[in-house]
């Protein structure tokens, strides 16, 4: 048996699992601590099944908690940034185009200092180790417990990374160190950001997984903990304190899971409708498509792996205004059962409009059915309308090719839509699809990646490639993958004309099955 959990703004659903059945589940109300809402859901889950205690083998969680710090500026810490690529790289100085705000929640700590290496992993300048201690030092006289380094070309050749961070560590034994080359692709300033990102996030990592196995332990529940990823895929909770900024976008990537597995789909639309937003995505066999271009996480551009998703403000907790009307993207959030008409409260909600429209039959609290009856017809069908044209233009503008294609809805504010869209060849709302992003995260798997500039002056293209898919199956077996069931699932090759030597950079995908679910221990 294991256990799903999404941690969204709006609610915190959470699966029991044996196989490919779901045993319980449970959607309740996201609480401002987060963790005392996991604790509620698990310990409904056991009450459904009392012998799932002993016998759950692994517990996996999707939050969007880092995710919300860098939006909302909070709990960040103070961070040195250090690149590493003098001569060169001097006129884009790390931070360059981030937002002032969130600039000045991290500090003014950047560092230039010689080293890196060219395309083909050749050095660039050598390491001056004076240099290096004389910015450890600063960084001691400034208190900074967070560091983040990049150097030039690193995912080529990560030696200048590793040294300075070797130096660095013998005046600062117990920093927090995040070196770009394990994070991010080829790209400097990107690569950069997303290792800035990480270095900042650190301690709120370290205490937010700590939580998370704090609240197992609460529940009884001895299995191990492990954290989904934005690509669908999970790591361990010891990796994901190390590395929070691969949970980014993990809410998303869990329901397009979720929806591939309870739909039997593998390339299709997935109309993710939760509480707050719309995630609208595609399926690429089973796996969202990834963003082809950098993504911007709080106004960050950053070229990790994430999910091409496009999110809009319509959820079942969008408020609904009148005149003019509006939709969203404001919401109750998870104050839906206490603010929204049907449950007694004063404010119109689009879960209001979709009841009062006929389209599902929910428990009204006290005074709550007649204030649905006191709607005006004319705006209730004006809604409905705009709430049905939303999501037909997000799945448009998501979409690929011109012809129609299958769209699978989950997430509980799918009770929104009950009538054909335009562009879709069949809508499919499968069995459990409110919960689908907890199943998503129940079902995930291992995967390791490798994204590199290879010479084909010294080696040939098969050869490469070949070297690439053994480095990402490697990988996938290290973070805890099944060896037999560990399989290529993206290849993607690229020759970069304005590099010598015949450049070209190979991404490889290898993903496989969690070896202690496959094995059965305690399923």
């Amino acid at each position: 048996m294991r256990v799903g959990i999404d941690v969204g703004g709006t609610n915190t659903d959470a699966v029991l699992m044996q196989g490919n059945s779901v045993l319980a589940k449970i959607k309740t109300p996201t609480t401002p601590d987060v963790f005392s809402g996991i604790v509620t859901a698990l310990r409904f889950l056991i009450e459904r099944e009392p012998s799932a205690l002993e016998r759950i083998s692994a517990v996996m969680i999707g939050t969007t908690h880092f995710t919300n710090a860098i939006v909302e500026r909070r709990r960040l810490q103070p961070t040195a940034v250090v690149r590493v690529g003098l001569p060169a790289t001097a006129a884009l100085p790390p931070m360059v185009d981030w937002p002032e705000d969130l600039c000045a929640a991290l500090g003014d700590h950047r560092f230039l200092v010689h080293g890196g290496h060219e395309f083909d992993g050749r050095e660039l300048s050598p390491i001056d180790p004076e240099e290096i201690r004389g910015v450890a030092r600063e960084i001691v006289r400034r208190e900074l417990r967070a560091v983040a380094i990049t150097a030039v070309f690193s995912p080529v050749n990560n030696a200048a990374e590793q040294q300075v961070a070797e130096l660095i560590r013998e005046l600062l034994p117990d920093v927090a160190i995040s070196l770009s080359h394990e994070i991010g692709r080829v790209s400097l300033l990107e690569r950069e950001n997303a290792a800035i990102l990480n270095a900042c996030l650190q301690e709120l990592a370290a205490k937010t997984v700590s939580a998370f196995q704090q609240s197992l332990v609460e529940v009884g529940i001895a299995a191990p903990l492990y954290i989904t990823q934005n690509d669908g895929t999970l790591m361990s909770a010891e990796y994901a304190a190390r590395y929070p900024v691969l949970t980014f976008s993990s809410g998303p990537t869990n329901s397009m899971r979720g929806a591939a597995f309870l739909s039997g789909l593998k390339d299709a639309m997935v109309v993710d409708i939760g509480g707050t937003t719309t995630d609208v995505g595609a399926l690429i066999q089973g796996f969202p498509r990834e963003a082809s271009v950098a993504v911007r996480v709080g106004g960050v551009r950053t070229n990790f792996r994430m999910p091409d998703v496009l999110s809009i403000g319509l959820g079942g907790g969008s408020i609904v205004k009148s005149q003019p009307l509006t939709i969203g993207p404001q919401s109750v959030g998870y104050e839906l059962h206490q603010k929204a008409l049907l449950f007694g409260g004063d404010v119109l909600t689009t879960t209001d409009i979709a009841s009062a429209a006929g389209y599902f039959d929910l428990r009204a609290r006290k005074g709550g059915r007649a204030k649905l009856a006191a709607l005006d017809p004319a705006l209730v069908a004006a809604a409905v309308d705009q709430i049905h044209a939303l999501t037909e233009d997000a799945i448009d503008r998501m979409k690929l090719v011109a012809d129609d294609l299958p769209v699978i809805l989950v997430g509980g504010g799918s009770i929104l839509i009950d009538r054909p869209l335009k562009g879709v060849s069949e809508t499919i709302k499968p069995e459990h699809f409110e919960a689908a992003n907890a199943v998503g995260a129940a079902i995930g798997q291992i995967s390791g990646e490798v994204d590199r500039i290879f010479s084909l002056d010294e080696l040939s293209r098969d050869a490469a490639l070949e070297q690439a898919k053994d480095e990402a199956r490697a990988k996938a077996i290290a973070a805890g993958a099944l060896a037999e069931t560990v399989a290529i699932v993206d290849i993607e090759d690229v020759p970069l004309a304005y590099l010598p030597s015949s450049a070209t950079r190979i991404r490889v995908k290898a993903v496989g099955d969690l070896a202690i679910i496959r094995e059965g221990v305690s399923s």
